[in-house]
């Protein structure tokens, strides 16, 4: 009950704050609205009165005779332009052996939309030149305060999926799981600026789930505004999906099959009026494949003794998933629109697996099997309110998102000393609800200096239920939050966009020792960017921002995981959020088709969160647990480097260099790690053929990456990809390959632990199968037009980066 009022408190106050601005805007002068409607006609032959199919034609702002829209008719002379502002226009039309024909054409905000009618256009012996009225989209946008991938004008994207654009994307590393990092840190994904149950499960599972065909773009943003929610201090990463905004029933299909795994997604848009509906569903499917996994663990207790585990084994892990939307949009007039959106998805892990051991020099066998199932529900409803006013807009938003994660393990000991062998089992369901209130308002004062104010509620809460027995573990995190951010232009050539969010957290929570404990804390998060254009084309900014990381469900579920019975993992309840400070400087130009991106970053952590090892002794055996710890304050200086280059129109060279230090001073006993450099290298050289044909090749190398106790060795991987466009472009096959030369991933880690109970010395080496061969299809149809609505965003809880699997070998295997 509680929850709800202050819910309905926060949705009040913008309520009553929204009724005291009236329509227009204090009063400023109307400007045009931001509404936007549609344009169509039908292009006929004057003498034969038959439809001129792929007539070009061009939407030329009369004012200032520039064109602003454009298409091509269909094979019924129909056409539809999409997105059209209010204002006056005249439509140029022209084909080859036609003369070329203008019309007048006006909407206006109450009337967005204009049906042309029949226009005829007149025959000429004399051919006449193309009208051209589409123009290429850069690949690399850089904006004041994030650097925009545009997916779909990358013809080399097809066929993949989100994992493979997001090696293509500036700043931003994909080691060979998936996984992403920006800057070296971890990173908050968002999908049309909206936080998913599938994201907070496993961020490499689900980028897997999304074909490249459906991206439109990928927007990372280093240095977010104080409207987004505070966390993640590598930054935000927002993917923006493809949505028809036709009129009528268009749609794509993708497939692709190959010798790792396999994935198919369909989706479907009707339009009509002003209702348009949304569907999908996807699936994925990867074989199961053996991976070797080989551990060493020694141990000395200060209490007295030694042990020494080594275990040698193979887990034969699968993974599948399946998933779908359905989404519902309506205007119901120029200034008032209503969306809603219905997301599910599911993901099934798991698999058996075998182990020799030798424990303190006698040997032993081990049979495991582990299931974890993850099912998530994501349901949005969003209202806006637009105005005559250029910009003004209010939104109210609501989102329930749930999810379920069924884990389940057994082991199976045999050795001499037990011939009949000694079985462990255990299962854990972990329940993780969330609902979500959240107001803006925007109001231009004109169009350089813009205000934007918000506030928001998240209420969760996090259950875990450890099989029939009466220890659950529940974990209850509620933030409320306000915002306030102005942009205005100091100069003609600098901008300022600065701001400062306001979050208070409100944590309870059981513990099987203490009973409820409690942690509320308040802070605040002020952030500016100013932005200096320079002379031809160049842009340089300095940005500062504080940022938090709030652990997420994996990090703070006391389970103990013993799906690898020696090496045990358990979350930690008693987390506490780490705090960051970000300086960045960065240089970004475009000279004669090529990009270039540069900048150095300063980021200092309080509260670093990372996993920690240390000896447990049950049964006479010593143990190694893993958890999470906040292990002290981190300093990090780091630089990166992004730079496109075409050497011929259809060769494109593209690269992207990311380096930073690592130092972590822990604050208990002021040891340092000492610095140490991560780095990572992405290149890629695309070639177009001609003929629909494309050819790529790309490979990413990493440095060893360091922690508090221990690094992980370095590793690389490569690829390469052909694709042939086909039924006139609607459609593409080609095929793929990964590691073609080299069948295994070896990943080493090393870890070291010094605490009260002793010492421990951990080697890990996993033997990843990544070799891969695969084909890809792909299928268009209808119009596509696409354009994209503003979304809830949750972003305030840090994810972990391998959630797939937990323990030994299980969390090597995603």
């Amino acid at each position: 009950m509680k929850k709800l009022l202050l819910l309905s408190f926060i949705l009040g106050i913008f309520f009553n704050a929204h009724a005291q601005f009236p329509t227009g805007g204090l009063g400023g002068a109307a400007k045009k609205s931001t509404v936007t409607g549609r344009i169509t006609a039908t292009i006929l032959d004057s003498l034969t009165k038959k439809p001129v199919d792929y007539a070009t034609v061009s939407l030329i702002n009369v004012k200032n005779n520039k064109s602003v829209n454009g298409g091509v008719t269909d094979e019924k002379g129909k056409l539809t332009l999409q997105n059209v502002s209010p204002d006056s226009y005249k439509l140029m039309i022209g084909f080859m052996g036609y003369k070329t024909k203008s019309v007048l054409v006006t909407t206006t905000p109450s009337k967005p939309d204009n049906n042309m009618g029949t226009i005829y256009i007149v025959g000429t012996e004399n051919i006449l030149a193309d009208v051209q009225v589409q123009g290429t989209k850069a690949i690399i946008e850089n904006k004041v305060d994030r650097m925009v991938y545009n997916a779909e004008a990358d013809g080399t994207n097809a066929g993949g999926d989100a994992t493979d654009v997001m090696r293509k994307v500036p700043m931003l590393s994909v080691d060979a799981n998936g996984d992403v990092q920006l800057r070296g840190a971890a990173v908050r994904v968002l999908i049309n600026g909206k936080p998913s149950g599938t994201m907070a499960a496993s961020v490499s599972d689900a980028l897997k789930m999304i074909p490249a065909e459906q991206i439109k773009s990928v927007e990372v943003i280093t240095s977010p505004s104080a409207k987004y929610d505070a966390e993640g201090s590598g930054g935000i990463i927002n993917i923006i999906t493809k949505k028809s905004n036709a009129q009528g029933v268009s749609g794509s299909v993708n497939a692709s099959a190959g010798t790792r795994q396999n994935n198919g997604a369909f989706n479907l848009t009707a339009k009509t009026g002003r209702l348009s509906v949304n569907t999908s569903l996807g699936s994925n499917f990867a074989y199961a494949q053996d991976s070797r996994v080989v551990i060493v663990n020694n141990t000395q207790l200060n209490a007295g003794g030694f042990n020494n585990i080594s275990q040698d084994g193979i887990s034969r892990w699968s993974r599948n998933g399946l998933n779908g939307s359905l989404g519902l949009d309506y205007d119901f007039n120029a200034y008032n629109n209503i969306s809603t959106n219905v997301k599910l998805n599911r993901f099934s892990n798991g698999g058996p697996g075998s182990a020799n051991y030798i424990i303190n020099n006698l040997p032993a066998t081990n049979i495991s099997n582990m299931d974890m199932t993850r099912s998530n529900l994501d349901w949005n409803v969003d209202y806006k309110k637009t105005s005559k006013k250029e910009g003004e807009e209010f939104t109210i938003s609501g989102q329930l998102s749930t999810g379920r994660t069924p884990t389940s393990f057994s082991n199976l000991l045999t050795s001499a000393a037990f011939p009949n062998g000694v079985l462990t089992a255990s299962d854990n369901t972990a329940k993780n609800n969330e609902y979500t209130g959240q107001t803006d308002y925007t109001y231009p004062f004109t169009k350089t200096t813009i205000l934007e104010v918000g506030a928001k509620g998240i209420f969760r809460n996090v259950k875990s239920q450890y099989g029939s027995s009466d220890r659950d573990f529940d974990y209850n995190q509620d933030v409320a939050a306000a915002y306030g951010v102005i942009s205005f232009d100091i100069t003609k050539k600098i901008k300022f966009k600065g701001g400062v969010r306001a979050e208070y957290t409100k944590i309870d929570f059981n513990t099987l020792t203490n009973g409820t404990e409690k942690n509320d804390y308040f802070n605040l998060f002020p952030s500016f960017i100013v932005s200096q254009t320079l002379k031809k084309g160049g842009t340089v900014k300095f940005s500062y921002n504080r940022r938090v990381q709030r652990p997420s469900e994996n990090y703070l579920n006391p389970f103990r995981n013993e799906s690898d019975q020696f090496n045990i993992q358990q979350g930690n309840p008693q987390l506490s959020p780490e705090l960051s400070q970000n300086f960045e400087l960065g240089y970004s130009t475009f000279v004669k088709g090529s990009v270039i991106n540069a900048s150095v970053f300063y980021r200092r952590t309080g509260g670093v969160i990372e996993s920690s090892i240390s000896p447990i002794t049950e049964n006479n055996i010593t143990k190694v647990l893993s958890s999470f710890i906040n292990v002290g304050t981190a300093q990090t200086y780091g630089v990166n480097l992004f730079g496109s280059y075409n050497p011929k129109p259809k060769w494109t060279l593209m690269s992207n260099i990311s380096a930073n230090t690592y130092e972590v001073t822990n604050n208990a006993t002021n040891i340092s790690t000492g610095t140490f450099l991560n780095y990572s290298i992405f290149g890629r050289s695309a070639y177009g053929f001609g003929k629909g044909y494309n050819f790529e090749l790309f490979g990413v190398a990493t440095s060893a990456r360091r922690t508090y106790q221990g690094k992980t060795d370095p590793f690389y991987f490569y690829g390469a990809s052909i694709k042939k466009d086909i039924l006139n472009k609607k459609g593409s096959i080609g095929i793929n390959t990964l590691n073609p030369f080299t069948k295994d991933l070896h990943i080493k880690t090393e870890n070291n632990s010094i605490n009260p109970l002793g010492t421990v010395y951990q080697s890990s080496n996993i033997y990843y199968p990544l070799r891969s061969f695969g084909v890809n299809f792909s299928y268009s149809f209808g119009k596509l037009k696409f354009t994209e609505k503003k979304k809830i965003k949750n972003d305030d809880v840090k994810q972990d980066q391998q959630q797939g699997g937990m323990g030994g070998i299980q969390q090597q295997q995603q």
